[in-house]
């Protein structure tokens, strides 16, 4: 059985994708929940959201277009102490066939590296899978602190996402 629930829909816009919740997630029930972590507020920040989510309402961003998963989906912790063995990169690859969204966002370079299977970098990926690009944002972890640069790579997917829409 899955830590937390996937939150999905046909069309999205974006499905955020984790490595694995956290403990304090997974003891809670609830996505990026732990005090510091800037997920939400960042949603909100950069237009995702029109208000700002508390992680207890994560089931909401299916009314902005948005869904939630893990890579690791059967397992809690830091990143550092995932294994291999603990990713299940097909199950994302079904996602993106069945859902179809407009973008897979992982929320840690360490899911899109497990995902892909190489080193990548942030911002926009390719390939391309059917309709879905995929893209990697900073952790708004707050163990991820050193790498967070004002939310510069979530405002250019905000930017991609709203493109994508006008056409």
């Amino acid at each position: 059985m899955a830590v937390l629930p996937d939150v999905l829909a046909e069309d999205l816009d974006v499905v955020f994708c984790g490595t694995a919740p956290g403990r304090y997630s997974a003891e809670v029930g609830a996505y990026y929940a732990r005090p510091g972590n800037r997920f939400w507020p960042t949603l909100h920040q950069v237009g995702f959201t029109s208000t700002r989510l508390e992680p207890q309402q994560f089931r909401q961003v299916l009314g902005c277009k948005l869904g939630l998963t893990d890579l690791a989906k059967h397992t809690s912790g830091q990143d550092a102490s995932l294994s291999k063995k603990d990713f299940e990169p097909r199950a994302l690859h079904r996602i993106a066939r069945r859902y179809r969204p407009k973008f897979i966002a992982f929320t840690s370079k360490r899911a899109a590296m497990e995902y892909f299977g190489r080193d990548v970098e942030y911002g926009l990926q390719t390939p391309t899978f059917e309709v879905t690009s995929f893209f990697v944002l900073t952790s708004p972890s707050g163990l991820a602190t050193r790498y967070w640069q004002n939310a510069k790579h979530w405002k250019e997917l905000a930017r991609l996402v709203k493109s994508a829409k006008e056409k």
